[in-house]
């Protein structure tokens, strides 16, 4: 990839909902290049843990991916954010989708790097 691309980056995030003060975890995240890989990632989520919710967030999970799915799909390609969310017990789980631009980086092959790379060292802390 030499020059920018377009896609979606996605993310997965927990949140403990016993303690208020806590921030939410990022647990996963996936760099998608068209809306229905984006929309693919959570929908192989949500049918992997749906067997271990319980039944009103498993009706949840399966009213999106009958539904909701489609709706995230089109918002998808008119280049807008989606959100999907269930709460099971005393977690809150949510997918964000949201459009980006993918920036080409240096390689990192030894034979493509810029010279001045061979002047980085590594730091070591003080123990």
């Amino acid at each position: 990839m030499d020059k920018p691309r377009r896609g979606f980056w996605c993310e997965c995030w927990t949140e403990d909902l016993t303690h208020g003060m806590q921030w939410p975890a990022l647990r996963a995240s996936f760099d998608a290049y068209s809306a229905p890989q984006a929309d693919r990632w959570v929908a192989i989520a949500l049918r992997t843990i749906s067997p271990a919710l319980d039944p009103d967030a498993s009706d949840e999970v399966w009213a999106w991916l009958h539904d909701g799915r489609a709706e995230t799909r089109r918002a998808l390609l008119r280049l807008e954010p989606s959100t999907v969310s269930v709460t099971q017990a005393s977690t809150h789980i949510t997918w964000t989708i949201r459009p980006v631009l993918f920036v080409p980086l240096a390689h990192r092959q030894g034979s493509d790097l810029p010279a001045c790379s061979l002047n980085f060292k590594p730091w070591a802390r003080d123990v």
